[in-house]
């Protein structure tokens, strides 16, 4: 089993660094051609199950790589909560809340990572009982918080997996350990 973890492609908010959870916004157009250049690689691959963000970002990213119309939307792939720093770039929580960090501490009025880690291991449930290869597709906090979970770890671990938007990941398994094979690479790679 493969699993494709692809983030979707690059908006405004992305661009500017703004912490991007609940707020629906589409893809920019240099976030379109990014999906785009999935398509190719992701054509390639018969897929069990396919499993998109609701957030429009998400979908428009699923949709033009060709996956749409065989995606089911799955709440547990949704942003993380940012509450209070919705719509925040880093550098303004930071002067704000110095030492801040995500994986560590959550978000005022969001949510906790704990909380996070709990929805996504709904999802790891989920893609693991599919019989076949499984694309996953959403957004940048989640999908590090998943790609911990997956190899094991805790929520707060996906500190450790940088991810870009408009990238492709693969989890898998060695033997029958989870594996990570692929991480944020992009379509060329």
């Amino acid at each position: 089993m493969n699993v494709f973890v692809i983030r979707h492609g690059e908006t405004e908010w992305s661009l500017s660094g703004q912490h991007t959870g609940t707020t629906d916004i589409p893809l920019t157009d240099s976030g379109r051609r990014q999906a785009e250049r999935m398509r190719p690689v992701l054509a390639r691959h018969t897929f069990a199950l396919v499993l998109v963000s609701p957030m429009q970002r998400a979908r428009e990213t699923c949709d033009l790589v060709g996956l749409g119309a065989a995606a089911i939307g799955d709440p547990g792939l949704i942003e993380w909560n940012y509450g209070e720093y919705e719509g925040h770039t880093p550098q303004q929580i930071q002067a704000k809340r110095p030492g801040w960090l995500i994986f560590r501490d959550g978000c005022p009025g969001g949510e906790t990572p704990s909380q996070v880690g709990a929805r996504v291991d709904q999802v790891v449930t989920r893609v693991r009982a599919a019989k076949g290869d499984v694309a996953l597709f959403a957004h940048g906090h989640v999908l590090r918080v998943l790609a911990a979970r997956w190899i094991g770890l805790p929520p707060r671990a996906g500190q450790h997996f940088l991810l870009n938007t408009g990238t492709l990941s693969v989890l898998t398994y060695y033997h029958e350990v989870p594996a990570v094979r692929v991480w944020n690479g992009h379509a060329a790679d």
